[in-house]
């Protein structure tokens, strides 16, 4: 039997290690790119000199941020020790893209309303998620009906960043419009049943342990798509979850329609859930919890917003000014 080409090799490895299929576009991408930078040499002739040359080129050439010079390195370190099997030494000579210090972009409780408002719909029942429950985007798109549990209101992320599950809640003024939502959504299923179709992509070897839970209502995205497409591994034909561009676009467009001069975005409705929490007396740590993260620094960003742009600190203006208006 003839062996696997390079990158089908480096394909089959992400897949086993059950790595979602945007990492493995990304590390197939910058793979391919790492072979034809140095002229089509095959990796296995080329070692730590080789990678910091093209790590170096992406950061003083292209002048790409330091996040995706990390991807790259990433990929290629993927690709040394899991398909070639070889060790690499610290690569001390790299010329790493300087990463710089950014606080996140939080909106005020006003202009949360004023997004939301401009949003019908799914869109609105999405955008609420991510403010209301501090989802981020790819969790709210993956949401399964089994996990929003309207009687304890709180909703169960399953394997989200760093494949942590959390619970989080659910905004109580949202559930009349989320069950009627979720009666929608069972008629489209109940139709895709009778034509045929109707499964559900499975994590794991779920689908193969439980042979039917592919078919039940429980397991369907909360957010389906619009129409049935093939699975891109698979080539099995189903019902997926909404894509990124549904909300991306719609957020993006309600904020220039709310006349909202800041650079926002999906995730900014997050960044504004952990913000407002903290500003109402919640504990750092239960914000923590309930936005996953694993270090607590992460979550201690937030308190720099809060912080910062005059909250807690008095413009020595203002004190002047008030000063004369008294005497």
């Amino acid at each position: 039997m003839q062996k696997p080409k390079l990158l089908e090799q480096l394909r089959n490895a992400i897949r086993y290690k059950h790595y979602s299929i945007r990492t493995e576009e990304c590390y197939i991408y910058w793979a391919r790119k790492y072979i034809f930078f140095h002229g089509k040499r095959h990796p296995a002739e080329m070692g730590s000199e080789e990678i910091s040359q093209f790590l170096t080129y992406l950061a003083v050439k292209r002048k790409v941020a330091a996040s995706t010079q990390n991807q790259a390195f990433s990929a290629i370190l993927f690709l040394y020790k899991h398909i070639l099997k070889k060790d690499l030494n610290l690569l001390e000579n790299v010329t790493r893209a300087k990463k710089p210090i950014k606080l996140p972009v939080v909106f005020t409780r006003e202009e949360v309303r004023s997004i939301l408002l401009q949003l019908k719909d799914t869109q609105w029942l999405m955008a609420n998620l991510l403010y209301g429950s501090g989802l981020r985007l790819n969790e709210c798109l993956k949401l399964r009906v089994k996990d929003v549990d309207f009687g304890y209101k709180q909703i169960a992320v399953r394997n989200g960043k760093g494949n942590k599950d959390r619970i989080t809640m659910l905004p109580a003024h949202i559930t009349g419009r989320l069950l009627l939502h979720l009666e929608k959504c069972k008629k489209i299923h109940e139709n895709d049943l009778e034509a045929g179709y109707g499964t559900v992509y499975m994590p794991y070897a779920l689908e193969r342990k439980y042979k039917n839970a592919n078919r039940e209502w429980g397991w369907q995205y909360v957010f389906p798509a619009p129409k049935i497409s093939t699975d891109p591994r698979s080539g099995i034909k189903r019902r997926h979850h909404m894509g990124e561009h549904f909300l991306q676009r719609a957020i993006k467009n309600a904020i220039r329609i709310a006349g909202i001069n800041k650079p926002g975005s999906c995730h900014s409705l997050r960044h504004s859930f952990a913000t407002h929490l903290l500003e109402s007396g919640y504990d750092i740590r239960t914000v923590q919890e309930l936005l996953g993260h694993k270090d607590l620094s992460t979550t201690m960003i937030y308190t720099h917003v809060l912080n910062k742009g005059g909250k807690g600190v008095m413009s020595p203006a203002d004190s002047l000014f008030t000063a004369e208006v008294t005497c």
